[in-house]
């Protein structure tokens, strides 16, 4: 890559920046299609943070940035996004710098999510919904779901005030279809979504029993890995519709680059992700 005084710059800020996958993504796409740009992370501390929206970002030659933990929140508080899912959910996870200078933010999880769901032939519209875990994730899918009309929306989380607190700021969207679910039990559901961190361990138990879920219900789980959680594996033995939750992070890809002012680019990759999933997941 070859980088010069009219190279676009964007960042990836968290902290730790380690493990993030984004700059040889989409660094690799720059290169491939003749983009002057380069994705650089940033190991920003999060007392840092509001400096660094007001200092940091008046370069003129920077195009904005991904977020990844511990920003997304916060960026959200000092932003004020006018995205719904993104005021929903509290978080956002993308910002670009206008031609005048001021900073816009977008959340992009939950339509990823949906975006997913479309690629695996799962609907919503009319369906019930069982949504288990009412975190960052939960809200990011909770609310991407509510916009598609699913006849109940039913939050779970072992706080039930959170769940509450869920359901409260779907209603604009969802009206009385968001509902609190009183226990975790996926039976009388169509879709039922792992929104929570069990199964990131071998050892966890399984965020709810899998024997209970509808013969013609489908499961996704959004823990980030190609591999099959146990969730998924004790769905599928089941011959159950159950789909793991990278697919969210390919979905985003286009997203992102539409957003940072690549629309062509965009189009042509959400024609054909198999390239994009090699490179975010390649196979062992």
């Amino acid at each position: 890559m070859n980088i010069t005084g009219t190279t676009r710059v964007f960042y990836i800020l968290g902290d730790p920046v380690a493990q993030v996958r984004a700059p040889e993504v989409y660094n690799h796409l720059f290169r491939e299609h003749g983009i002057d740009a380069v994705l650089v992370p940033l190991k920003l501390p999060a007392a840092a943070l509001a400096g660094f929206l007001q200092h940091g970002m008046a370069a003129e030659n920077i195009g904005g940035f991904w977020a990844t933990i511990p920003h997304k929140s916060a960026l959200a508080q000092l932003l004020k996004p006018g995205d719904p899912v993104a005021s929903i959910a509290g978080a956002v996870n993308a910002v670009r710098r206008l031609p005048d200078g001021r900073l816009e933010a977008a959340l992009f999880d939950g339509i990823g999510f949906v975006k997913g769901l479309d690629h695996f032939g799962i609907p919503v519209a009319g369906k019930r919904v069982l949504v288990v875990g009412a975190g960052g994730g939960g809200h990011a899918v909770a609310a991407a779901i509510a916009q598609r009309g699913p006849a109940t929306l039913a939050i779970h989380n072992r706080t039930r005030e959170r769940a509450a607190g869920l359901v409260l700021r779907l209603q604009p969207l969802a009206g009385a279809a968001a509902v609190v679910a009183e226990s975790n039990d996926p039976a009388g559901y169509d879709l039922v979504v792992n929104c929570t961190s069990q199964g990131l361990k071998p050892e966890d138990p399984l965020p709810f029993d899998a024997r209970r879920v509808d013969a013609g219900a489908a499961v996704v789980d959004i823990i980030m890995t190609r591999e099959p959680t146990p969730l998924l594996r004790a769905c599928r033995s089941r011959g159950l519709r159950a789909e793991a939750g990278f697919e969210m992070l390919v979905q985003q890809v286009p997203e992102y680059l539409r957003f940072f002012g690549q629309p062509a680019l965009a189009d042509q990759l959400q024609a054909d992700l198999g390239p994009i999933r090699a490179l975010l997941y390649p196979k062992k």
